[in-house]
């Protein structure tokens, strides 16, 4: 086994190989063994490493006091001694359970580098585990799975692998550099620098904090540059340096939900409405808890008359948070839906929902003029029908928008087919205008 390998299967906390002596192996030997034995338990390792070289002097043939001295070596960071000592270990007993180890081990590290290339994270974490078992107190090790763990998206595991590293080694680079991820990745990025800061004081060459470091420091710039032109109405600009920002670190999920939730924003804001959902149903994807996301795309939703999606994603919000808002937002687009399933009585006569009582007057007018059987009566029977058809929605509309009271009920979302029951004083469908009728003007 390799240097690295040895120093985390030589575990101080499961002691020295005690194995039972043949009837070849000298007794003496076997009494020094013993006493070895008790000074490693008591953390005497100086002392065990003495009594441990007593009993290879005496018996320079058995694997396992080898084994026991390279333990005690280990624990005395006397590393490439220990790595001698395995070796002859294993020289002397193939059968040797340090061996063993060390061919599972190795096995197990060379399938996490796989796995960690292919972004196989969740594999890398089993094969860590797997390895740890058998060599409990390896820092690398699990260095590697806390990072797999922060990059899945599990911060508390990964935070908590971390820290017990640090409480042992607050030196340790690479257990900082996987706190400060922790932190980067949560959307804390001033924090987070800070420990890719000092992870790289006490490791100058570590990489990873480097890159972390810089990508943290850049995606906050920019982002702050588009949230500041956003603020200043500079629409086009901010959603260039939202754009900007999205491409600089595709694992922060969590500061790119909320960077395509701004770009939504200003999507929103251009008038894009498509654009705009798309942007929160990205920011979606990458965070299903992302409230902001769910309400923006929402009043998007809202905006372009998509009501069913609209109360869906308020129905969301509402289950996640109960506030006399959100019920607000959610009746809102209920009331919405249950209108838009009814005759749209201003788009039958082609005026908004702000139309004044002038305005719908002259709408009527020049639909009756258009629609009006009369104008129609050389036409085939099919377009008759339709045009009576048409003609006959239009009086319905006019009946209702023309009454104030009526347009009320309407505008409310009250159901209205008892009044529409009633129409019956509109002539057949030609509702006169002051001393105009249509029939007047062909």
């Amino acid at each position: 086994p390799s240097l690295v390998l040895l120093q985390c299967l030589l575990c101080p906390h499961t002691g020295p190989v005690v194995s039972v002596c043949s009837n070849q192996v000298n007794m003496e030997a076997e009494g020094f063994k013993d006493q070895g034995n008790a000074f490693y338990v008591k953390k005497d390792y100086s002392e065990a490493f003495n009594y441990y070289t007593k009993a290879i002097d005496a018996c320079p043939k058995n694997a396992s006091y080898y084994g026991n001295r390279a333990a005690t070596l280990m624990m005395l960071c006397r590393f490439r001694e220990a790595l001698v000592d395995s070796q002859r270990a294993v020289r002397l007993d193939d059968c040797f359970m340090k061996h063993k180890n060390a061919t599972a081990v190795l096995e197990y590290e060379r399938m996490a580098e796989l796995d960690f290339e292919k972004r196989d994270f969740r594999k890398v974490v089993y094969s860590m585990d797997k390895a740890l078992g058998l060599a409990s107190t390896c820092h690398r090790f699990k260095i590697l799975k806390a990072e797999c763990l922060a990059l899945l998206g599990r911060y508390l595991e990964a935070q908590s692998v971390a820290s017990d590293i640090l409480r042992m080694d607050s030196t340790n680079g690479d257990a900082l550099y996987v706190r400060g991820l922790c932190l980067y990745y949560e959307d804390c990025i001033d924090k987070a620098v800070q420990f890719f800061v000092q992870a790289l004081r006490m490791a100058p060459d570590h990489e990873k904090s480097r890159l972390a470091c810089r990508n943290a420091k850049a995606l906050k710039a920019k982002k702050e540059e588009g949230n500041k032109v956003f603020k200043n109405s500079n629409f086009e600009a901010a959603y260039r340096l939202y754009s900007e920002a999205l491409a600089i670190d595709p694992n922060n999920i969590k500061t790119n939900a909320k960077l395509y939730c701004n770009r939504g924003t200003v999507g929103a804001k251009l008038n894009k409405p498509d654009q705009a959902i798309e942007d929160c149903t990205s920011a979606i994807k990458l965070d299903d808890t992302y409230i902001k996301a769910y309400l923006r795309r929402a009043q998007c939703y809202m905006d372009i008359e998509q009501y069913e999606e609209a109360v869906r994603d308020y129905e969301k919000v509402y289950q996640t948070e109960k506030t006399k808002e959100h019920k607000h937002l959610l009746k809102t687009a209920q009331l919405e839906l249950k209108k838009s399933k009814r005759k749209d009585y201003y788009k039958v006569l082609g005026v908004g929902k702000n139309a004044t009582e002038d305005e719908i007057k002259k709408a009527y007018r020049k639909r009756a003029l258009m629609h009006h059987p009369d104008r129609h009566s050389a036409a085939t029977p099919e377009v008759q029908k339709e045009e009576e058809k048409k003609f006959k929605e239009m009086g319905e509309a006019f009946t209702v928008l023309s009454d104030p009271k009526k347009k009320t009920r309407y505008d409310c979302g009250h159901d209205l087919e008892e009044d529409s029951n009633n129409m019956g004083g509109h002539n057949g469908g030609f509702v006169p205008i002051g001393n105009v009728v249509a029939s007047d003007v062909w």
